[in-house]
This record gives structure tokens, C-alpha cells and sequence, in this order.
């Protein structure tokens, strides 16, 4: 019996084909010779057939545009991403479709929320509290915001502090990641709403890897605000998903000024369109939204989320164990997870990467826009693997394979 065969069976799949998964993704099907081992999915996961097939489809055949024209395809069009806008609060557990607004990607939500909501709120001397797992997305933002109001950014070092001890009456908005894109941690984001919600601050939720690996209900746990790419969950680039209570989007102002985001407008001013359209400015990402619409249907019709990632939490074992026979490695990111950070002493990771490029192996190495972390886990920079559910046990073992091979070239 292979180990392959060892990770199938060790976890019982009712109904996930780890091979017939991989055949959904045309990227692993090689075409001039050389097949690519894809193990940088946390920077942009690879596309389904389906979302492919969509989002030509609109090109080919529909390219209408959204809430504007009154002909056949345009109406059909916009009652698309209205769909398209209610799968999506269905699957993150939204109440309500208007909860649900279309960005250009996770950093857009961010930064809408620090611009239409944080700067009219704060006032000097309030705090917000980020994280020091945070993608730069999750800080900058943040930054930005707070010298514009004189507002101040209060480090939260996770697992060393405890976030009760660091709230105050001064606390607006507590902004934190579901999955470290780094060490893979997930904290506990029922614990942390509860204590958030206990001074009337508000809770942001960066879902950028979590919502890949993790289902979330933010009605369940009291999210304020949550957002992720859609490129990360198979979907397009370019389509980015923000939800908000609906009585903080009411509140807030708008951010970008254009057309079908306001009810009138004269030389005098303008009143803005009920949200989400308010926030949606200009013609929106539609060949994305529809692509995504049919990667969720996709996802939806397997069933298979649960065993997907059971079995992918097997290979992550595998991997690490692999892995941890390579002298002089430190890891850096927790045990079980889809996301495996490490160095070798003595060797630049850069270095590494390019020998195993050579050898076609994609992954990611530097300081994946995390440098506040970085120098918390003393380095410069971590070589990663990133796993997803069509990833298997021949990719390991090319990686590993190159890994030795690079490591005697560079040591």
C-alpha cells in the first residue's frame, strides 16, 4: 500500500474523490510537457471549469450590463447578481442581501469600511485594536484612518495578551483575522466578539483565508463587518465581498461618487442609494460576480466540504512530517493547518524558491505582507506551502525531492 492510498483511507470521504476534485481545475492538466505543482493557493487559488465556463459565457454571449438597460439581457443580467448577491449572504450566513457588498477585493473592503465608517466615528485619542497576525491590508487601512483623526492603533500580540485586558471605554473597533496567512492560527472569534461587543465596539473580520478553510455564520457570532476575495475561494480576481450589519451601512457615508448610487442628484448635492447599492459606484465586476455565483453552485453541489478539508488537514500532516526531516528547518506556523511556513538555517529563502521554480514547483516566499509579524517570529522572510483540497501526495513528494536537491546546492 502507498502512503497516498495511507492518506485516502485514513479518513473516512463519503463523498470527496480527491482525484476527481483535481479534474475540476484545468490549470493541473498539463498541455506542453510540464506539469506545475501548485502549492501557493494562499496567495490565489486555482479555477474551476465552472467558474471558467461562467464567466466566458457572459463574454460570449451576454455582455449586458447591471441595473441600467431595460432590453432582454440586461434585465436578465442584473436578476443574475441580485442571485448572485443572496447565494452569497446565504453562505456566509447574512440575514440580509443588502448586507452584502461587491468590491474589488478584500483590501478595498477594508478600506472602505476605515474611510465610511471608522472616520466619521472616531474622534482623538479613541483606539482601534488590530492584531499582530495581520495581513498589511488590516493594518494600513487602520494606520491611514488613524492619523486622519487623530485616532490610535493599539497592538493586540495574540497569545501573549489577553484582548479584555486591552479594551477601554476608548475602543471603537476591534479588527481582527479569521486565518493568519502566515502561521495558519484561527482564533476564537465567538470569545472575541463576545468580549468586543461587551464595550459597544465594533468587530472587523478579515475572512481572506479563513472563509477558504473555515465556514462562517456571521449572524451566529455577531460579525460587524466581514470581507474576502473571491479569487482565494476559487473564484475571479478582481471581485471582493464586504458584509456589514445593515444598521451601520445605513449609517455610514458614502465613498465613491458615480453613477446607480444615488436616488438624485443636482449642482446643489445628492442623496445616496439605500445600501448596498450606495457603496457599488459605477458598473461592477459582472463577468466576476457571475463567475462566482457559479463557483458557489459548484461548491454547493459537491457536498463535499467537510471531507475536503479533512482531507487536506491529512496531507498537511504528511507534508510537516516530510518536512521535518530536512535538517537545520524551523517552522513557523501551527500544527494541522492548510498553511506551512518554515526556513532552513543558513539558507535564504528566496533562494529556495528559485531552484524550485526551476523544477516547477509554485510557492511563496518573503515576508507575505505581514512584516509586523515577521519580526515578532524573528525573521526576515519564510518559505510557504499553501494546501488545498486538489493538492495530493505526488505533489509532496516532488517538493520534497526538490527541496533536498536545492538544500545540497546551497548549503
Amino acid at each position: 500500500m502507498t502512503t497516498n492510498n495511507v492518506i485516502h483511507q485514513a479518513v473516512n470521504y463519503p463523498h470527496f474523490n480527491p482525484e476527481q476534485f483535481r479534474s475540476y481545475f484545468p490549470a493541473l492538466t498539463a498541455t506542453d510537457g510540464e506539469q506545475t505543482v501548485y502549492l501557493d493557493s494562499a496567495a490565489t487559488a486555482l479555477k474551476p471549469n465552472a467558474m471558467i465556463e461562467a464567466t466566458t459565457h457572459y463574454y460570449s454571449h451576454h455582455t449586458a450590463t447591471v441595473a441600467r438597460s431595460l432590453h432582454k439581457d440586461a434585465l436578465q443580467i442584473t436578476a443574475n447578481i441580485d442571485h448572485a448577491r443572496q447565494q452569497t449572504a446565504d453562505f456566509i450566513g447574512a440575514i440580509d442581501s443588502g448586507e452584502i457588498i461587491w468590491t474589488r477585493g478584500a483590501t478595498e473592503s477594508i478600506n472602505l469600511i476605515a474611510q465610511s465608517y471608522a472616520r466619521q466615528i472616531l474622534q482623538p485619542h479613541d483606539e482601534i485594536i488590530v492584531s499582530d497576525l495581520e495581513h498589511h491590508s488590516n493594518l494600513l487601512p487602520w494606520l491611514i484612518v488613524a492619523e486622519q483623526t487623530g485616532a490610535k492603533v493599539v497592538k493586540w500580540s495574540i497569545g501573549e495578551i489577553d484582548l479584555s485586558s486591552l479594551m477601554t471605554p476608548r475602543t471603537k473597533i476591534v479588527a481582527v483575522t479569521q486565518m493568519s496567512n502566515v502561521t495558519g492560527y484561527c482564533p476564537d472569534l465567538a470569545k472575541i466578539s463576545q468580549i468586543v461587543h461587551q464595550y459597544q465596539a465594533v468587530l472587523l473580520v478579515d475572512g481572506a483565508q479563513g472563509v477558504v478553510h473555515k465556514p462562517i455564520d456571521v449572524n451566529a457570532l455577531s460579525i460587524d463587518f466581514y470581507l474576502f476575495s473571491t479569487h482565494k475561494l476559487y473564484g475571479p480576481t478582481g471581485l471582493g465581498v464586504l458584509y456589514g450589519k445593515k444598521s451601520l451601512l445605513t449609517a455610514m457615508s458614502v465613498w465613491h461618487g458615480g453613477g446607480k448610487m444615488l436616488k438624485r442628484a443636482t449642482f446643489s448635492g445628492f442623496e445616496a442609494e439605500d445600501p448596498p447599492y450606495k457603496f457599488e459606484a459605477g458598473t461592477p465586476n459582472i463577468a466576476g460576480i457571475l463567475g462566482f455565483a457559479a463557483t458557489l453552485n459548484w461548491l454547493n453541489s459537491l457536498s463535499i466540504w467537510e471531507q475536503a478539508e479533512a482531507y487536506t488537514e491529512k496531507l498537511a500532516d504528511y507534508t510537516r512530517s516530510q518536512l521535518a526531516k530536512l535538517a537545520d528547518i524551523t517552522f513557523y506556523s501551527v500544527d494541522k493547518s492548510p498553511i506551512i511556513a518554515f526556513n532552513i538555517a543558513d539558507i535564504h529563502h528566496n533562494d529556495i524558491a528559485v531552484l524550485l521554480s526551476e523544477q516547477n514547483i509554485a510557492l511563496r516566499t518573503g515576508e507575505l505582507c505581514a512584516q509586523p509579524l515577521m519580526h515578532k517570529l524573528g525573521c526576515h522572510g519564510v518559505i510557504r506551502i499553501s494546501l488545498m483540497p486538489y493538492n495530493n501526495q505526488q505533489d509532496i513528494d516532488c517538493l520534497i525531492a526538490a527541496m533536498q536537491e536545492a538544500i545540497l546546492l546551497l548549503k
